[in-house]
């Protein structure tokens, strides 16, 4: 490996707002609100603040299958947060998420509302609420959060890290892309070594965990991420690409993918969400 530029840290770091590549208008070192701008609120007890990411339609997913489920009082309103367009600096939904990332869910059923910020947080918050696709067995639910704190502490590694490098940096590094390379296969190895083992990653049972896992990591290998597919070479773990498959297949899955999508093929896209019948 060679090294073209040699970086000499200064003292103190300044912010160079020209530095950041693609994302560089919405990425600041401060928090906070840069605007006011309320939310709106539809007529369901849950409102959902997203847009389709692998973040976001982890929510939107799960909101898909408890609906399946027969579980009417999952009913949803989605609403579009660009964070293209910095609405995640609006006051309104920094007030109910102030890291200002996507998704955040305010549950309205109860006298006060409920803000929940954070996926895995949301999920969770879901999953116990609807009584759905967690286990209720300390073992088994022990494992399902294994699995799922387990993708919250490792999709930052492939999406801050090996896709920022790979496909938005205003120049490709070989360092950086090796080194964020290496761990997500890493990562795939050890997902797919697992599921050479299991049908879902918690057994027999399809869970949050595999509804998170499956937004990133079955993203990857199903060929929607990056247009890395190659390059990680996904197709030699067989596993995972068979998981994630059959995971692609649930119409619940392919509903709550559509949910605040704003690319693609306009019959992918639903730019927001507010009734069943928005997904027919």
């Amino acid at each position: 490996m060679t090294v073209k530029n040699e970086y000499t840290p200064p003292a103190v770091w300044q912010w160079d707002q020209e530095s950041g590549g693609e994302f560089a208008n919405i990425n600041r070192p401060v928090s906070g609100a840069t605007h006011e701008a309320k939310l709106p609120v539809g007529e369901h007890p849950l409102q959902l603040y997203s847009l389709g990411t692998p973040n976001g339609i982890k929510v939107t997913i799960l909101l898909e299958e408890l609906l399946a489920l027969g579980k009417n009082d999952a009913e949803y309103d989605a609403w579009l947060i660009d964070i293209s367009e910095g609405d995640q600096f609006g006051s309104g939904f920094v007030e109910i998420n102030p890291n200002s990332k996507i998704p955040a869910l305010v549950d309205h059923s109860g006298d006060t509302p409920i803000r929940i910020f954070e996926s895995g947080s949301i999920m969770l918050y879901l999953a116990e609420l609807f009584e759905a696709f967690l286990p209720s067995e300390l073992v088994a639910r022990t494992e399902c959060m294994s699995w799922l704190f387990w993708q919250m502490g490792s999709a930052p590694f492939l999406g801050g890290g090996f896709g920022h490098f790979y496909a938005y940096a205003p120049e490709k590094l070989e360092y950086p892309i090796n080194r964020y390379a290496m761990e997500v296969k890493r990562q795939l190895d050890v997902l797919d070594k697992h599921l050479s083992k299991h049908r879902y990653l918690c057994g027999d049972e399809y869970t949050i965990a595999d509804i998170a896992n499956y937004s990133w990591y079955g993203a990857l290998v199903l060929g929607r991420l990056y247009e890395a597919a190659e390059f990680l070479d996904v197709a030699s773990y067989k596993h995972v690409l068979r998981w994630a498959s059959e995971i692609d297949e649930r119409p619940a899955v392919q509903r709550g993918r559509r949910v605040n999508r704003i690319w693609g093929d306009e019959d992918t896209q639903l730019r927001e969400r507010h009734s069943k019948a928005d997904l027919d």
